[in-house]
């Protein structure tokens, strides 16, 4: 069987992701082959086109970490054809071929069965909605709720701050936002910031104290680095800071003084190699108390065959949302 993937090659000039005609041999091993109706847009598939980038362990690779579509085949019986599917993390898009292809055949074990979400739900979410909705998890199970104080949200106008803002608002929290775009101020409040800040520390020379004013119960940060730093001198009593990025860098120039005066907490998440149960129950929930209001606001739309242009806005810095890709029917 021949299908159309986008597949991205290493040569002396750097990596190209081009149209192809592949088989189900040029596939990775699997027990469910999925008709992959969408995927989706990440920092993680902008560095597989990268050169040294550091996520590709071997070209040619379909790149794609997350995917949504239609079981086509299953040596598993708790997948049956027909059934609508979702699968992200674990080797996909990285070690094992992704969802930029008409098809993917992936172990049944990274599968989660789609209830209360269609296929373009789940994408528009993708590894970015479930890495905000293992955030808004985090705090809450740490004991920070609506009543704890105000909650920030850094990297507001990207994939996992869009979808955690519309999250925690839709939970009751009072969010504020945090971005260096001043002109998406209306779009999060839109969805339900209760304000909008630029980037943090205002200063980025300033010296970043040990401990600074109290000023959230938590927050969700995507950035990382002196941004970290900052945030936690500034979270309140026995909050927590659920972090999933680095864009800031990987250094963290803080001390212990927010975590044994104030009691705070640091939350790292990862969703990668998170286990298939919890995913599956986490996937459940996003359906319903954790379903964003504002999915449709949140998505752009793009042909799987303009995935080499969208990837280049996210380096660049100039993406915003969560990009939905077309794939079986834009080939």
């Amino acid at each position: 069987m021949a299908f159309w993937a986008m597949v991205a090659r290493e040569s002396d000039s750097g990596i190209e992701l081009v149209r192809e005609e592949v088989d189900q041999d040029f596939l990775a091993p699997g027990t469910v082959m999925i008709k992959v109706h969408y995927s989706g847009a990440n920092y993680k598939d902008a560095l597989a086109i990268t050169p040294r980038g550091g996520v590709v362990r071997e070209y040619p690779i379909i790149p794609g970490i997350d995917l949504t579509g239609e079981v086509a085949v299953s040596e598993d019986p708790a997948f049956a054809p027909g059934d609508l599917v979702v699968a992200h993390g674990y080797d996909i898009g990285v070690a094992h071929h992704g969802g930029f292809a008409e098809y993917a055949r992936v172990p049944a074990e990274w599968v989660v069965k789609l209830e209360g979400l269609t296929p373009r739900e789940a994408a528009a979410l993708g590894t970015a909605g479930f890495t905000a909705a293992m955030s808004v998890q985090a705090l809450l199970d740490r004991g920070v709720t609506p009543d704890s104080g105000p909650v920030l949200v850094t990297g507001a106008t990207g994939g996992v701050g869009s979808v955690a803002v519309d999250m925690l608002a839709g939970l009751g929290f009072e969010v504020v936002a945090s971005t260096g775009k001043p002109d998406a101020a209306e779009l999060l409040d839109t969805l339900g910031a209760n304000s909008v800040i630029g980037r943090l520390p205002e200063d980025p020379d300033a010296k970043i104290r040990p401990l600074g004013k109290a000023l959230w119960a938590g927050a969700v940060d995507s950035v990382g680095g002196r941004s970290l730093a900052y945030i936690l001198s500034s979270i309140k009593y026995g909050g927590a800071v659920a972090v999933s990025g680095l864009t800031g860098g990987p250094e963290l120039p803080t001390t212990v003084m927010p975590f044994i005066l104030r009691g705070v907490s640091l939350l790292g998440i990862d969703s990668a190699h998170m286990p298939i149960a919890a995913r599956r129950e986490l996937w459940a929930r996003m359906s319903k108390d954790l379903k964003p209001q504002h999915l449709s606001i949140i998505e752009n739309y793009a042909p799987i065959t303009d995935s080499p242009a969208v990837l280049a806005s996210i380096l660049e810095g100039t993406h915003s949302g969560r990009t939905v890709f077309g794939v079986a029917a834009e080939f």
